[in-house]
């Protein structure tokens, strides 16, 4: 087993933060005032949708749909408006319908414990962390095939197909976001990993954390 010394965790994590500070997308979502309801909602808009995408059809979503009670109210085609533009529009609007269901059952307060959160209808790992994050400020990472790219390139690859049963992503992504905002470390790992981090065609020289990268120096030797 390779392994990672806090040292790696720390520049990994003081390296993006850093970064994010003046590089940083803006996104509605992300500024001050938003409700624990708008961070969930974006957070189901998002999956497997770039936030570009997102950010297009948001502002109306959320004028339209202030609350768990207004969504609920909602006409199946009023919903369609805006969840259409951004695909999988079908799977999306079921999800969306049972959570609130649930949620305003519940008194649009989701449960104390991560467990019980996971439960709720529409809910996987990936929602229930955002949950975690957004309504309980607890240190838990959005862990995604972006986050595990830069994590698997950072410090080394993972051994399982998929990320949510995978021990190494797992435990080095919740690792990389203690001590910190997390809502500022997971933001700047999906960001680095949109504009520079990417599947095809990595921009390298412009990474923050190219100094102790595997991926970067691995490559380095390569080519020298």
């Amino acid at each position: 087993m390779v392994e990672i010394s806090e040292k790696q965790i720390k520049f990994f994590r003081k390296s993006l933060i850093d970064w994010f500070k003046n590089n940083g997308r803006d996104f509605p979502w992300r500024r001050s005032g938003v409700t624990e309801y708008e961070s969930i909602i974006v957070e189901l808009l998002l999956q497997r949708t770039k936030a570009v995408t997102v950010a297009k059809v948001y502002s109306g979503f959320i004028s339209k749909f202030p609350s768990w009670d207004a969504l609920d109210n909602a006409d199946d085609l009023e919903l369609e408006k805006y969840l259409k533009p951004i695909g999988l529009w079908k799977r999306r609007k079921v999800s969306i319908k049972e959570l609130t269901q649930e949620m305003v059952k519940l008194g649009g307060n989701f449960p104390s414990s991560y467990d019980e959160i996971i439960e709720l209808p529409g809910i996987g790992q990936y929602i229930g962390n955002a949950i975690m994050i957004f309504t309980k400020q607890k240190n838990y990472p959005l862990l995604d095939s972006n986050m595990a790219r830069i994590l698997e390139r950072f410090f080394h690859k993972r051994k399982l197909a998929d990320i949510r049963d995978d021990p190494f992503l797992q435990g080095i992504s919740f690792s990389v976001v203690q001590k910190v905002d997390p809502k500022i470390i997971n933001w700047a790992i999906i960001d680095v990993a949109s504009t520079i981090c990417k599947i095809k065609k990595p921009q390298c020289q412009q990474c923050p954390i190219r100094e102790q990268c595997s991926f970067y120096n691995n490559l380095a030797r390569l080519i020298n």
